[in-house]
Formats: C-alpha cells, structure tokens, sequence
C-alpha cells in the first residue's frame, strides 16, 4: 500500500461512523474545500469524518512543466467533448492506488466503505469517479463537481459491479471555460449509457462553486448517509 497522502481532517461530531474522501483541482489543496464544511447542512446524518487530501506535487505540462499538486499530469489544453486527446494513464492510476489507500485506512478505522462517499472537484472530481466506479466494495455515493469522466474508454471493462448502482452527484458549469460544459455532458451520458443513475446538476457559474449547489450537496449527503 503507498505511503498516505497528507490530509485535513474534519469531524461532524465524534466517533464517525461515515467518511467523505473529498479531493481538489489541480493546483489548489485539502484547505479549499475544508472551508466549505462549515457551509453544508448535515442534520440527520451520522457523524462524518471528512478527509480533504492534499495531492503530490508533479510537474504539469499544460503549465510548461511546472511543479504544483496535481493528480495527475494534463497533457493538452482540449477538454472539448468529442476531442481524440492523451491523457495521463500512469498518473491517474498511481492517484486511484493513492485514494484506494485512504478508503482501506478509513475501513481500518471502523468505517465501512458502504459510508464512504468519494468527492472532487476538477480533477479531484476525475478521480472520484475514475477510482469510485472501479472500486471492488460498494460506497455510499460520489459526488463529481465540475470535471469529467477520465479514462472512459476503459471504464466498461474495469467498472466494479459493487459500485454500479452507486448514486452519482453530477454537478458542473454552464458558463466554465476551463472544463467546458459539452465535455461534462458527454461524461454525463455516457455513465447513463452504461446504466448509471446519474442525478445531474447544472449552475449559472464558471469554474466554481454555486450557493444553491452547497445546498444539494448537503441534500445529497443526507440522501445517502440518512
């Protein structure tokens, strides 16, 4: 198992016995959306332990090779949705052992994956759903805000069936120029293509985060941990 990343911790009340594992963008740290906590509505949950992990520092080659926390190496600046791109196979796959590494530790802890919910936004939102739909044991939920599908070519052969009637919260930009809307709509249809429920959300913002999208983000949460 890899050495655990770097986290924030935060706990809804003691002795949890529910997690949200929630990754950033590229860029950006645990600490983004550890302050969003203090905004979300939990009443009828059960205590929540939630991890804000802090992603490895890699050079990023849309950046020019730059080192900042990042998943996993973008290797082209075209997230159109019918785009023939690359993408970093090897990252993502050494961040999913990563976020695998953080569910096994939480299940070390007493919390069974079935109260685990995997987010992210950006490209922690590529990784809650490239490592959620392959998990091997079921979870609670993931909630994928403004990002897409990585990978799609491959999910069909390497989804999990424990993970394939998982709730999805789906959530993204009509006005985001860094993801483009289409590219999370093709995301979109094709999860409901390969028979995922899919509660898709969109919001009158850029790459950000909405008021009325912390509110069903809180409602999500209840849904599934309630």
């Amino acid at each position: 198992m890899p050495k655990l990343l770097d986290t924030i911790q935060i706990e809804s009340a003691p002795n949890p016995t529910a997690a949200v594992i929630w990754m950033h963008g590229l860029g950006a740290s645990g600490d983004d959306f550890a302050g969003l906590y203090p905004e979300l509505n939990l009443q009828g949950c059960p205590a929540i332990r939630f991890i804000f992990p802090h992603a490895p520092q890699i050079p990023v080659t849309i950046n020019g090779g730059y080192v900042m926390p990042a998943w996993y190496d973008i290797l082209g600046t075209e997230l159109g949705a019918g785009a023939v791109r690359k993408e970093d196979d090897a990252g993502i796959r050494k961040s999913q052992a990563n976020i695998e590494a953080l569910i096994a530790n939480e299940v070390e802890r007493g919390i069974k994956p079935e109260h685990i919910v995997l987010a992210g936004f950006s490209q922690g939102c590529a990784m809650a759903l490239h490592t959620g739909l392959r998990h091997k044991a079921r979870l609670a939920g993931i909630m994928a805000l403004s990002g897409y599908l990585p990978l799609a070519g491959t999910l069909q052969a390497e989804a999990s069936e424990a993970n394939k009637a998982t709730p999805i919260f789906m959530a993204h930009g009509t006005q985001d120029p860094v993801v483009v809307l289409d590219r999370a709509e093709a995301s979109h249809e094709q999860l409901q293509a390969l028979g995922y429920s899919v509660d898709w959300h969109t919001y009158p913002m850029p790459h950000s985060v909405h008021p009325r999208e912390v509110v069903d983000i809180s409602a999500f949460l209840r849904r599934v941990f309630g």
